[in-house]
Order: structure tokens, then C-alpha cells, then sequence
């Protein structure tokens, strides 16, 4: 059944259920439309910018629980969204609010949930959900309200979850990329060219990059090498993006061939991901994840804990001490360290290449909702594309005549 749009106000409570692929059911009121959702069950631990996380493609394929326990209270606008639509498949809230209270609201979280076909439910006990998913992992689950919840029986309802595909394997690049390239002007002078593939991005990326004076060439996950090198970029960028890096080949393939023109690198998320991947490093899918943004990391190089906004199911499989080698072809990309690690699990949150122009990280610089504390990383981007703009310099040694014998 199609999920269809309700108004919250003036009409009476809808029986809702979330269930899990293990059994557990939980019983609540029907929040945004009325149908079944089915995904992996995620949990975000943040306070603010539940818009921001609706909006994220990152999202995609997913039912994410609000770990904070008043949710709606701002309302929704179209100035917050992330990319042109909501992006979860499902929603979970505990205490849902019943009228939005914001000078900047211009409808009801409930609305715009309705408006987009997301089903949600509120009235349910977050925490224990949350405690569960600790223990247990992210699980397939499904969120089911009117019709599709009465006309079936618990275990029919628990089949019909158990029936979703997984997100280990799963690929979701040709659903949320761009359709058409787009060029993005800044307003002062152009201090050089990004090509940034979109596997997923949000709307602050490239806001960034264009206020430190960055041309940005926005492009779909199919872009071929060619169409990269036919730009002339002084610098590629990978976005954040859903799914899982192992089924990412395609992507593997061109950023190898960027690395190999030595053109220099930045990737946010799936884009670490992708660095990973095309330095020979593996990828594995984390018990829970991480979503939220209160993330602490450490930055290895200056040992100064940033607090990060995260959502990243996967990571890179990389010892987080000293320098490695890059396994890739005998390791023709050089050496490679640990540039960020999450305090709270030591995950891999960011890698540096010593031998090539590219790094990367995990986490999210551009958080619309904050926190803000890495935000250099932009600026860093700026410094790799002045540099290759930069002509070289002679060698003093080169110009200097040799002395005939």
C-alpha cells in the first residue's frame, strides 16, 4: 500500500508499530503519512537538525530513531533542507511535538513527513530501542500504520521485515546523485576549480566551497575520468553517500584514475570510504554506527579533539598507529596514516596520504546544524588547489649551467 498524507490536526490517533527482524514490536501513534516503510533501523543521537538528518541522502534506505526525546518543536522549513527532498524511509520519535514554535517554521514536522511518504510513528519508548539496537546491532525493521498494520498478524509483519534486502552490499549511488551536472559560481574572485562527484552530497557542501572563492563543478556518480580531465579541476572532491563502500567498484575505479594524474583529493564520508578502497584498504560495517552531532575525534597530527557530526555505518579498516604503506598495486600510492580517530570506539575517522595530494575524512565538516570545529578542512582544500595552481619553481641546482670539463 502507498503511504498517503495526512493532516495531524483535527483528526484522531492512527495505531502504529515498529518492528524489528528479531521480534520486537513497538506500539505507538502514526506521525507523517499513513502505510509501511521498510529499512535498517538507525539510531541519531542529536538534539538539533533533525531536518538536516531527514534530508540527508545519506539516509536512504534507512528508519532513524531520535534518540532525543522532544522532536518537531521547530517546525520545518525550506531554507534547511539538505537536498530536495526527505531522504529516510521511516521515522521513530518518542514524544512528538503537537505545534511547531519557531519564527522560521513554515510547516509541521508531522506535514512535511506526510507530504514527503514518510512513515513514522511516535509514542514509542526511544530508549529502549536505542539500548537494544546497542546491544543487538542495526536490524532490519519495518514502521506500519492503518491498514497495513490491521490487516496483518504479528508474525506476517515480522516475515515481511525479515524479507528486506540487507544494508551490507546494498548501493544506493543512482538513486540520490545529481542528474545533470551544475556549475557553481562564487561571488568574489574564482581561486580554482573543484570537480565534486556527488554520491550522496548535501546542499552545505558545496555552500562551502564556493564561499572560499572555489568554482564547483557538480557532478554525477557516472562521471567518467575523461569528463573529469576535460574540467582541467585543480582538485577532486567525493561527497557523503549511503550504501555500502564495498559495492562502490565504479567509484573505486575513477578516483584511482584521478590519484594516477595526479590531481589532489578531498572526500567527506563515502568519499572516505572510497579513498580507502582505492588505497587497497578494506571496509567493514560497524555494529551500530554512528549519528549524531556530538561525535568526539582527535586529530592525530595536532591531538586537538574536535566534536563532529557524523553518519557513517561503514569504516576503514586501517591500525589507527604509525604509517602504512598503501597496499594498491604494490603500494604505488606510498604511505597513508590515521589523520582523525573517534574517542569513543577508536574507529578510523580520517585518513592523510604523505606520497599523494589527498585526504580525507569520515565525519561531516559541513554541518548545517553544528557543530563547527572542523570547518578548516575546507580551508585546507583551498591550500591543495593553490598549490597546484602554483607554478613551479626552478630548482636553483636545474638552472645553474654545468661547467664543461
Amino acid at each position: 500500500m502507498t503511504p498517503t498524507a495526512r493532516s495531524r490536526e483535527h483528526r484522531r490517533p492512527v495505531p502504529a508499530a515498529l518492528v524489528l527482524e528479531d521480534g520486537l514490536s513497538l506500539q505507538g501513534e502514526a506521525y507523517g503519512a499513513v502505510g509501511a516503510r521498510l529499512g535498517e533501523v538507525v539510531f541519531a543521537t542529536g538534539m538539533t537538525g533533525y531536518q538536516e538528518t531527514l534530508t540527508d541522502p545519506s539516509y536512504a534506505g534507512q528508519i532513524v530513531v531520535q534518540t532525543a526525546p522532544h522532536i518537531g518543536n521547530t517546525g520545518a522549513n525550506d531554507e534547511d533542507m539538505e537536498s530536495a527532498r526527505v531522504w529516510v524511509r521511516g521515522y521513530a520519535v518518542r514524544d512528538a511535538a503537537r505545534r511547531a514554535s519557531n519564527w522560521r517554521s513554515e510547516q509541521s514536522l508531522d506535514d512535511l513527513l506526510a507530504a514527503s511518504g514518510v512513515v513514522g510513528i511516535s509514542g514509542i519508548d526511544t530508549r529502549l530501542l536505542t539500548r537494544h539496537l546497542r546491544e543487538r546491532g542495526s536490524v532490519r525493521g519495518g514502521v506500519f500504520s492503518g491498514e497495513e498494520l490491521t490487516g496483518s498478524t504479528p508474525e506476517q509483519l515480522v516475515e515481511r521485515v525479515r524479507a528486506e534486502p540487507s544494508m551490507a552490499g546494498a548501493n544506493f549511488v543512482d538513486e540520490v546523485t545529481i542528474a545533470q551536472p551544475v556549475v557553481l559560481e562564487p561571488d568574489g574572485d574564482v581561486v580554482g576549480t573543484v570537480a565534486a562527484v556527488d554520491l550522496g552530497i548535501k546542499g552545505a557542501t558545496p555552500r562551502h566551497m564556493v564561499a572560499r572563492g572555489l568554482r564547483v563543478h557538480l557532478l554525477p556518480a557516472s562521471t567518467t575520468l575523461e569528463e573529469i580531465l576535460a574540467i582541467a579541476p585543480d582538485a577532486v572532491f567525493f561527497s557523503n553517500g549511503p550504501g555500502d563502500p564495498a559495492a562502490a567498484d565504479e567509484q573505486v575505479a575513477l578516483l584511482r584514475g584521478v590519484l594516477d594524474a595526479g590531481i589532489p583529493f578531498f572526500g567527506i564520508c563515502f568519499g572516505n570510504q572510497i579513498l580507502g578502497r582505492a588505497l587497497g584498504l578494506g571496509t567493514y560495517k560497524l555494529k551500530y554506527g554512528h549519528r549524531g552531532i556530538n561525535q568526539p575525534v582527535l586529530d592525530t597530527a595536532t591531538r586537538r579533539v574536535e566534536i563532529t557530526s557524523h553518519n557513517h555505518g561503514f569504516a576503514v579498516d586501517l591500525p589507527i598507529e604509525g604509517e602504512h604503506i598503501a597496499p594498491h598495486d604494490g603500494g604505488r600510492y606510498g604511505r597513508v596514516v590515521v589523520s582523525h580517530v573517534g574517542l569513543n570506539d577508536d574507529v578510523v575517522e580520517g585518513l592523510r596520504c604523505l606520497d599523494i595530494p589527498a585526504y580525507s575524512v569520515q565525519y561531516h565538516p559541513e554541518a548545517a546544524s553544528g557543530p563547527h570545529d572542523a570547518a578548516y578542512l575546507f580551508d585546507r582544500l583551498v591550500d591543495l588547489v593553490r598549490e597546484h595552481r602554483a607554478p613551479a619553481t626552478p630548482s636553483p641546482v636545474a638552472d645553474t649551467p654545468r661547467k664543461e670539463s
